[in-house]
């Protein structure tokens, strides 16, 4: 069987979950993958890794550009004959009455997270965003969502039967043969630890200012650059002993080390469905504090922490005996976030479909 992947940015996996995603995806040797990769990404360009033969497009594979990245890319695997397609993301979706169209295809769609109801998208982009999101559920053979949360959405608003598949977390137990750490912070005392993209949404903002109140440092890493709400962050909290702000870390090795040092997690995410680096950090047998959402704690199991203000965080903070123990989160990870059984999960809805 052949399966083109469609949406990612591409692998070697550098930037995102779902990248991370079609990373695990293309170990199986059970498919033959071609995998739509952004030129403007990668300055090695490959042409094929692992199972995978890799498609440059030479168009940006984010914002306003992911509508045509998508849609040159379904174009092309259209033209050259595919007819399996899994597509991470809608993006493109305004493309699928026309791919299922002309061809009788299988058509697996990943929708991401509720992506109109982001705060960072206008009226505007809403609107097209709900559109793309309908066009998807109409138009897929079948529809996936990452996280129990989303699937019930999806399937109380358009009536159709929805299925969870999550991201598995068990490569972020990489262990290399880096001992220390280049940055120039002090892992021996107790930490925590928070990763993800500086956006609003992740609530960054009330992590940082909750940890301004207490005695435990953190160590927050992200992408503070990218935009004016990480520049105010950086700026604010830049001179504050109790908090270290580092720029994106990629490398799992390095990424190991501090996971594994940390005493607790801190994880900020609002929106999106099952977040990876939560996923990635429940195998580490730590505490985890996650923001108060109907996504975390259909990821977490509704266990674990949680919190919805700078003070109900600093009050859990405080009291670190109310810690749900970490063995509690291994345990759920290794039953539901394991990549060969997410990677089962996918290649099985092609195989069961087949005609």
């Amino acid at each position: 069987m052949k399966i083109c992947i469609i949406g990612t940015v591409g692998i070697p996996a550098s930037y995102g979950g779902f990248e991370t995603l079609v990373e695990r995806l293309v170990d199986s040797n059970k498919v033959e993958f071609t995998v739509y990769c952004s030129s403007r990404h990668f300055n090695d360009r490959v042409e094929v890794y692992k199972n995978a033969k890799l498609v440059y497009i030479p168009i940006n594979a984010n914002g306003f550009h992911s509508i045509f990245y998508d849609i040159f890319s379904m174009l092309h695997a259209l033209i050259s004959g595919h007819k399996n397609f899994l597509v991470l993301g809608i993006s493109g979706a305004i493309f699928f009455p026309i791919l299922t169209r002309f061809s009788k295809i299988k058509l697996i769609t990943n929708i991401d997270g509720i992506e109109w109801k982001r705060e960072k998208f206008n009226g505007i982009a809403k609107s097209f965003l709900k559109f793309s999101e309908s066009l998807a559920v109409k138009y897929s053979t079948d529809v996936i969502s990452d996280n129990e949360a989303i699937t019930s959405y999806i399937s109380k608003e358009y009536n159709i039967n929805c299925k969870t598949i999550a991201y598995g977390g068990d490569h972020a137990l990489k262990k290399g043969v880096i001992k220390t750490i280049d940055h120039n912070i002090n892992i021996d005392n107790p930490f925590a630890l928070s990763i993800c993209r500086i956006e609003p949404e992740n609530n960054i903002h009330i992590i940082l200012e909750a940890f301004q109140k207490v005695k435990l440092p953190i160590i927050f890493i992200g992408n503070w650059e990218n935009s004016n709400y990480g520049k105010r962050l950086i700026n604010k909290y830049k001179h504050n002993e109790n908090i270290t702000l580092l720029n994106p870390i990629y490398c799992l090795d390095t990424l190991y080390i501090l996971r594994n040092a940390c005493c607790v997690y801190i994880h900020g995410h609002s929106a999106g469905g099952t977040n990876p680096s939560l996923v990635e950090m429940m195998y580490f047998s730590k505490p985890i504090i996650a923001f108060d959402c109907s996504f975390n704690r259909a990821t977490m199991e509704q266990k674990g922490n949680y919190f919805d203000s700078s003070n109900s965080l600093v009050k859990i903070l405080q009291e670190p005996n109310s810690f749900v123990d970490g063995d509690v989160m291994i345990e759920i990870a290794k039953r539901r976030y394991a990549w060969n059984i997410i990677r089962e999960q996918y290649l099985s809805l092609f195989f069961d479909n087949k005609e």
